[in-house]
C-alpha cells in the first residue's frame, strides 16, 4: 500500500468525479503513475460501513470492466464456480485474502464476512475483482486475473487528466 499524495487525491477526485471518501492508500498505480486502485477504510468518515476495500479508479480499467460486464462475462464465471470445485476453492481463498487485507484497517461488525464483487459465491462486479487482482497481484483472485487477461493492456490508452 502506498501513501496518498495531494496530487493523488486530485487525480482520484478527477477519476471519480468527486472527492474520495475514507481513503487509506493507493493499492495499485497505472504505469503512467496515477492511482488505479485505491483502498478505502471499512468505515467511512460519516460512519457508514463500506465493504469495498479495493476500489478501481483507473478510467480505462473501469470502462474495460464495464464492457466485459455488458457482454455477460459475470454469468459465465459464476456458472463455472458451481462446476469446478478447484476454481470455487481458489475464489473462496480470494475472498478470505480480501477480508484479511481489509481487516488490517479496522473491523466493522455490519460487514463482517462480506468482501466485494460477489465473492465467494458469485461474480457480481468485475470492477471489484479486477481491483483486487491488481492490488494483490497475479494468482490471488482467479476471476480478476481472467478479466485482466481478457481486457489486455488497458493502460496503453491515454490516461484521464488529473
Amino acid at each position: 500500500m502506498q501513501s496518498v499524495t495531494p496530487e493523488d487525491e486530485l487525480a482520484i477526485a478527477a477519476q471519480l468525479g468527486r472527492s474520495p471518501r475514507g481513503l487509506v492508500g493507493v493499492a495499485w498505480r497505472c504505469p503512467c503513475g496515477k492511482p488505479g486502485v485505491i483502498s478505502t477504510a471499512p468505515r467511512l468518515p460519516n460512519g457508514t460501513p463500506f465493504p469495498t476495500f479495493y476500489y478501481l479508479t483507473c478510467p480505462n480499467a473501469v470502462a474495460a470492466c464495464s464492457r466485459l460486464e455488458a457482454a455477460g462475462v459475470m454469468a459465465e464465471m459464476t456458472a463455472r464456480i458451481a462446476d469446478d470445485e478447484e476454481l470455487a476453492a481458489r475464489y473462496a481463498q480470494a475472498h478470505e485474502a480480501y477480508l484479511a487485507d481489509r481487516k488490517a484497517y479496522g473491523e466493522v461488525a455490519q460487514i463482517e464476512g462480506y468482501s466485494a464483487g460477489g465473492m465467494p459465491n458469485r461474480v457480481k462486479c468485475l470492477h471489484a475483482v479486477v481491483g483486487h487482482a491488481l492490488a494483490a497481484g497475479p494468482g490471488v483472485n482467479p476471476f480478476g486475473d481472467e478479466a485482466l487477461a481478457q481486457i489486455g493492456e488497458f493502460w496503453q490508452c491515454s490516461c484521464a487528466p488529473g
